[in-house]
């Protein structure tokens, strides 16, 4: 039960007698009484720069949204009403710039809930540290109070730091090479696929890209589960562009592995930069990722 704003009353002419300011004065009483009642006794104590009690925020990239760069503000709601909220903003100085909310809509968290709410992450921004303290600023409003609050927004599964440590090394790697997967030619069930890496220097350093690894979905003919070595070396001298051709087969052919795959065409390569070994991703487009899928299906012989 939520009482009624109270409405404005025409004026009259004559002051209110003494019984009518008793009658007013115990109405009030009783109202303060009633709007105790419905609100369990409680009442909002947050500021509108500042979140409200019971509600905490915080960062997430779930496995489908690393290919297309996304991550998730997680707003859990332990308080007893429900909390709207519309424009939601982080910032975080390893990136360059804040990553924005993607949809421009309002979601209500509700009592004892938790929504995710899909950020688009920028592109690092390099030099910075790996670690650092984002923040959150969010537009939020209950039943009876509104704002905009920043807040720390914690990483708990610590995605950010190598994210930001492995897009920075592929940013150093472009000074010496483009690393692209180039081509995708399918197969008939039992024979490999041709996946295609063309690496071209930019003659302004030198690197080694040293191997590709097998993901969760795709393998090497073979080199099963294992590394597949390259060895491609490049130097800032002109070297001509180089294409690796993979021999591609499906890992495995479970319907299920398919039908949900986040991550089955997104590679992790080794390379050298300065003597340096680290590690880039290499992720199939999102028409390469079809066809690639469609391919192992049919490699699998799944029922059309």
């Amino acid at each position: 039960m939520r009482p009624g704003r109270p409405h404005d009353r025409p004026a009259t002419r004559r002051g209110p007698t003494r019984r009518a300011r008793r009658v007013a004065l115990a109405s009030c009483g009783a109202l303060v009484l009633l709007l105790a009642a419905c609100t369990g006794g409680q009442t909002t104590d947050a500021s509108p720069s500042t979140l409200p009690p019971h509600v905490s925020v915080e960062l997430r990239q779930l496995r489908s949204d690393v290919a297309s760069r996304w991550a998730q503000v997680m707003i859990t709601n332990d308080g007893p009403t429900a909390l709207v909220v519309g424009g939601v903003r982080v910032d975080d100085p390893r990136f360059d710039g804040p990553a924005e909310r993607i949809n421009d809509r309002e979601s209500t968290v509700r009592a004892g809930s938790t929504v995710a709410i899909p950020v688009q992450l920028p592109a690092v921004a390099c030099p910075a540290p790996d670690e650092a303290t984002p923040t959150v600023t969010l537009d939020w409003s209950t039943t009876d109070a509104s704002g905009t609050a920043t807040a720390p927004l914690t990483d708990p599964l610590s995605f950010v730091p190598p994210l930001h440590a492995r897009e920075c090394r592929a940013q150093a790697l472009e000074a010496a090479a483009d690393v692209t997967i180039s081509a995708f030619t399918p197969s008939a069930p039992g024979q490999p696929a041709d996946l295609s890496l063309t690496i071209t220097p930019t003659g302004d350093g030198d690197a080694k890209i040293v191997a590709i690894h097998s993901t969760n979905l795709l393998t090497w003919a073979g080199h099963p589960n294992v590394d597949y070595p390259l060895d491609v070396v490049i130097t800032g001298d002109g070297t001509a562009p180089v294409e690796v051709h993979l021999p591609l087969i499906p890992l495995r052919c479970d319907p299920h592995v398919v039908q949900e795959d986040k991550r089955g065409t997104v590679f992790n390569v080794d390379i050298e930069l300065d003597g340096e070994p680290g590690q880039i991703q290499l992720a199939a487009g999102e028409e390469m990722r079809g066809h690639i899928l469609t391919w192992v299906g049919q490699w699998c012989g799944f029922p059309n």
